[in-house]
């Protein structure tokens, strides 16, 4: 065998791609040899209705869009929406799409909702448990008496036996499409029963045994990433709370503070940091004894997988474009303090 041979077989190999897809409960094998998938030009023809259901992967959604002649390649999609990271974003729903888009165009519009015309009720990561079922109650016209009573009664809604009875952490966001005549209880088993989809998909008490954590520590972890950070520095915020819990260190987060006290302040003052609960975690060490939100699937997935760093503090000096800066010194730390609090005093409204 020559050397030019040697060098055409991984190409060709590469070139003979086959995807394996999930339709209806049957597969069929899709071969893309020695082409290049296929991609309609767009802008597209006829309007279609498509659906998305809530734990759809990219995968089945591209192959639904396939089925249903919106894409012509189920590769070619992919393609496009694994160069994206916000394809992990796409929610459920129903959306108005047209016959024969190009996939980069169906994808961009998934992302951003476009003509998303389902009523489901949008649940956003990062929302306590007060505001999600407030929501429910306004959208469904359900009295928030029965949700609140639910919440207060919880051993007929699923929760895993690690969860302690408690919601908070277990209302999974995502799109959530209520039939009428659905049940407070009903409700919110099926947003917990959502959240154990995603955390055995992901093998989440595996996983945080591993990093000697109990399932409840990663999801606790998540909720405060959810509240101290933008999801670009998930994993960095995670490695200063693995950090700062290694060395005894006190996590001092305003956000469970506020939790505690029931308040959404940007800046505390000294008598509200002061104040005892036992979400304070400038008083009390280690992590505080239940999430504080209700986290998305990155955050959780960051706080399994911590970025590798020896940072001890980090402070959002830019509310506007999330910049936050990192560091292992104090000294350093307070000069980000007082680039923020500058931010502050120049911003007035935003702090």
């Amino acid at each position: 065998m020559n050397n030019s041979t040697t060098r055409t077989v991984p190409a060709l190999i590469a070139r003979m791609a086959i995807v394996l897809v999930l339709i209806g409960g049957g597969f069929f094998v899709k071969s893309s040899f020695f082409t290049s998938p296929s991609d309609f030009a767009g802008p597209g023809g006829k309007s279609v209705t498509f659906s998305i259901e809530a734990g759809d992967s990219l995968a089945t959604i591209a192959n639904k869009l396939k089925v249903a002649g919106v894409v012509a390649s189920v590769d070619r999609f992919l393609n496009v929406a694994q160069l994206n990271p916000k394809s992990a974003n796409i929610q459920p729903g129903t959306y108005g799409l047209r016959l024969e888009m190009s996939a980069q165009k169906v994808l961009e519009g998934l992302i951003a909702g476009e003509n998303r015309t389902s009523n489901g009720i949008v649940i956003p990561e990062g929302k306590q448990a007060s505001w999600i079922i407030e929501e429910i109650s306004k959208q469904t016209n359900t009295p928030i008496a029965q949700l609140k009573y639910e919440i207060a009664n919880p051993d007929k809604l699923g929760l895993p036996r690690w969860a302690n009875g408690n919601v908070e952490g277990f209302l999974y966001p995502a799109t959530y499409n209520f039939v009428a005549g659905t049940s407070a209880r009903e409700m919110l088993s099926q947003m917990i029963a959502e959240f154990l989809t995603q955390s055995q998909a992901m093998g989440l008490e595996t996983e945080a045994a591993k990093l000697g954590k109990s399932p409840l520590e990663i999801l606790t972890i998540a909720s405060l990433l959810q509240a101290e950070s933008h999801p670009s520095d998930f994993r960095k915020v995670a490695r200063v709370i693995y950090n700062r819990l290694d060395i005894d260190m006190r996590l001092q987060f305003d956000s469970t503070v506020n939790y505690g006290l029931g308040l959404k302040t940007v800046i505390l003052n000294e008598q509200q940091l002061a104040k005892d609960t036992k979400y304070n975690t400038y008083i009390y060490a280690g992590l505080p004894p239940t999430p504080i939100n209700n986290p998305g699937l990155v955050a959780i997935q960051a706080g399994l997988s911590p970025e590798s760093g020896s940072w001890i503090y980090f402070v959002t000096v830019d509310l506007r474009t999330q910049l936050t800066r990192f560091t292992d010194s104090y000294t350093q730390f307070l000069e980000y303090k007082r680039e923020f609090l500058n931010y502050c005093s120049t911003n007035r409204g935003e702090c």
